[in-house]
């Protein structure tokens, strides 16, 4: 049986505008003890929107921590008090500037657990009505639009490495072929 780690002692190192870190120490089973470092996070949203001719739009941005430009579906972080569906709907707006009559939820994962709590809710948009952009001032993006056996063969060349579009690109991949 795998047991639970119990914190003893919790010490918060940074407290940021998107992330906090802290280190945990926690026991563990013969009277052991051990240090965790975690990085707290709100959660966030990733949205694959659908054109009517079933092309996915894509966004191209410049990442910091990767020094590149990753290929990625519209993503964001949720706001405190915000709701996960109406993060959604307002980060497919401002990257994109469309807005969607049917957007579900598909499912909702940990981006990297052994470290992070961060977890991203995925939904699925379809029905599209097109309209302005409206990024962050901060954000430079370019749109593409693209089928899906087009993103599943640049997953696959290695070409888009961005964790959550690997997963939302290959979790929609039957809904369009």
């Amino acid at each position: 049986m795998i047991p639970n780690e119990i914190t003893i002692k919790s010490e918060q190192i940074f407290e940021g505008k998107m992330i906090n870190l802290r280190v945990d120490t926690v026991s563990l089973p013969g009277e052991k003890e051990a240090t965790r470092e975690i990085v707290e996070h709100p959660g966030a949203v990733a949205v694959v929107p659908i054109t009517e001719d079933n092309k996915i739009i894509m966004v191209k941005q410049f990442r910091k921590p990767v020094e590149r430009i990753l290929l990625e579906i519209p993503a964001g972080k949720i706001d405190k008090g915000e709701a996960p569906l109406v993060c959604a709907k307002r980060e497919l707006k401002e990257e994109t500037g469309y807005e969607s009559k049917d957007i579900k939820f598909l499912f909702s994962f940990y981006t990297s657990a052994g470290f992070s709590n961060e977890v991203i809710h995925l939904y699925l948009a379809k029905d599209l009505v097109s309209g302005e952009a409206c990024p962050d001032e901060d954000e430079y993006i370019e749109l593409e639009y693209m089928k899906i056996n087009e993103l599943v063969k640049m997953i696959y060349d290695g070409k888009i490495k961005d964790s959550k579009t690997i997963m939302a690109i290959l979790a929609v991949k039957d809904l369009l072929e």
